[in-house]
């Protein structure tokens, strides 16, 4: 058993509106002690675990997928007769599941608060289920590709509501740990993917059984998210804004509050519940979400933050990075590391290092301090990289050493932190049309600079480009430094009445 320790908190409040714009003044929030949220850490695991399972298998994708491409346009080993396909048709294979979860994405926007965040996960289990399935069984490429976008509106689906379920139901004292560990699930898929990928690369009609290895892990996440509870927080939405009987739904969340917290919670939960009502309706969380909100007020200053971050996330260069990886390992005279396949594993497994450093401090040290040093790394490691291309190429291990600054740093800090600040930023009923929007930005930046690569190498030239990023990576310091606040410690509640 595990508890948290007590600390200050959001205090029984008398109802009352908030007008929803910035710098509202308001009576003092933290002037007196909630009641300790006691977990235990065993309950507490699950109700991570099978979210985290979406995550895991969006990493998958990209790790198998970089193998089966190659897999399937093998004359001897793809075991198909329509091997022989165009760039543009490979480029439809791989990106194919990005296209669905830019989908996702979208329909999330519109669906999500009114399935919930369990039955959305469910949903997205299915989907990846049914995509797996059907890509690995395609008979033709029109098919495969339909598998692939199917798939792909699954990670959409996944990746919007994972992070949301984990910060409503985890207790605050471990929540920032808990959403940093998706991101470790993430790479974790990734590393499994390639691994898989390059085990089975060489095996005749090896790519559908690298699909079809997905299949377990969505069935296991379906009946695990179908067996965990809703979100307490979601349900008392639904009771303060009048979608149900308030007596029936409070005693429904007391009742998942209970299972989320196992037997450490012992008779508390009715007035966590309670506060979690107090706090709630002191918010304004009682009126209903409307469009125009997205642009106002708190939820405009929570977009900014949300977008603003997982933009930055992309657009300072990490797919363009990892791009780089295998020539630049190659070039250092790592003969082990020629193969794209083994240097992805290579760097697969340091960011899964990485990622569980970020994933044992972030509760400890904050979620700024880890942004601004890990992107100040960052900022160092372009520069470097750019320097290496336009001054410095008779010294590889200076790009080695660049290159592994760059991807350890993103994982200490854009990685993880990025997921976990839009999961927490955003009012409770807005967060589900406000993650989607989020959510969106980040597979539309992914889009955008996967695909804008290519030529702008081309056009500037690597070094240049590398100093290009590296200056974006300057502008995201200013934008962390000046508008991103610090979460740390926070009540879901405390964030939205005391940093926007």
């Amino acid at each position: 058993m595990a508890s948290g320790p007590k600390q200050p908190r959001l205090s029984s409040l008398q109802k009352g509106g908030s007008s929803g714009e910035l710098g509202d003044a308001q009576e003092p929030l933290l002037n007196e002690v909630h009641n300790s949220e006691n977990y235990s850490v065993l309950a507490a695991i699950l109700p991570f675990l099978f979210p985290a399972l979406g995550g895991l298998l969006y990493g998958y994708d990209i790790g198998a997928t970089s193998c089966a491409t190659i897999s399937v346009e093998s004359p001897t080993s793809s075991g198909i007769s329509w091997y022989n396909l165009s760039s543009v048709e490979i480029g439809l294979i791989t990106s194919g599941s990005l296209y669905g979860a830019l989908i996702g994405s979208l329909l999330a926007f519109n669906v999500a608060d009114f399935l919930g965040r369990r039955r959305e996960l469910i949903s997205a289990a299915i989907l990846y289920l049914l995509g797996a399935l059907v890509t690995a069984l395609a008979p033709d490429l029109p098919v495969m590709v339909i598998g692939r976008v199917v798939f792909g509106i699954g990670i959409g689906l996944a990746m919007h509501a994972a992070p949301m379920y984990i910060a409503e139901t985890a207790p605050s004292e471990i929540r920032g740990r808990l959403i940093s560990l998706k991101e470790f699930f993430i790479v974790l898929g990734m590393v499994g993917g390639y691994g898989i990928g390059s085990l089975l690369v060489d095996t005749v009609a090896g790519w559908r059984y690298m699909y079809t290895a997905a299949i377990p892990l969505a069935v296991i996440m379906g009946i695990g998210m179908w067996w965990l509870p809703a979100s307490p927080r979601w349900i008392l939405l639904r009771a303060i804004q009048g979608r149900g009987n308030m007596h029936e739904l409070k005693e429904t969340a007391i009742s998942c509050l209970c299972r989320l917290r196992g037997t450490a919670i012992g008779d508390s939960a009715p007035a966590q519940v309670d506060e979690m009502l107090a706090e709630l309706s002191y918010v304004g969380e009682e009126k209903e979400a409307s469009l125009g909100e997205m642009f106002h007020g708190k939820c405009l200053k929570a977009l900014v933050i949300g977008a603003g971050l997982v933009l930055f996330q992309q657009i300072t260069g990490q797919p363009s990075v990892l791009y780089y990886a295998a020539s630049i390992f190659q070039s250092a005279g790592f003969s082990e590391a020629s193969d794209a396949t083994r240097v992805s594993i290579l760097l697969g497994v340091f960011k899964l290092i990485m990622t569980g450093a970020a994933v044992l401090v972030v509760d400890r040290l904050g979620r700024r301090p880890l942004l601004l040093g890990g992107v100040s790394g960052m900022v160092i490691s372009l520069f470097l990289l750019g320097s290496y291309y336009l001054f410095f190429d008779n010294a590889p291990i200076a790009a080695v050493v660049a290159l592994l600054l760059y991807v350890g740093c993103y994982q200490l800090s854009f990685g993880p932190i990025g997921w976990l600040m839009i999961s927490e930023i955003f009012p409770l009923r807005l967060r589900g049309r406000g993650l989607s929007i989020a959510v969106l930005v980040n597979f539309a930046a992914n889009a955008l600079v996967t695909f804008a690569f290519s030529p702008l190498k081309e056009w500037l030239g690597a070094g240049i480009l590398f100093y290009a990023f590296g200056a974006i990576a300057v502008a995201s310091l200013v934008f962390i430094f000046f508008i991103v606040p610090e979460t740390k410690g926070l009540t879901l509640e405390e964030i939205e009445a005391k940093c926007l």
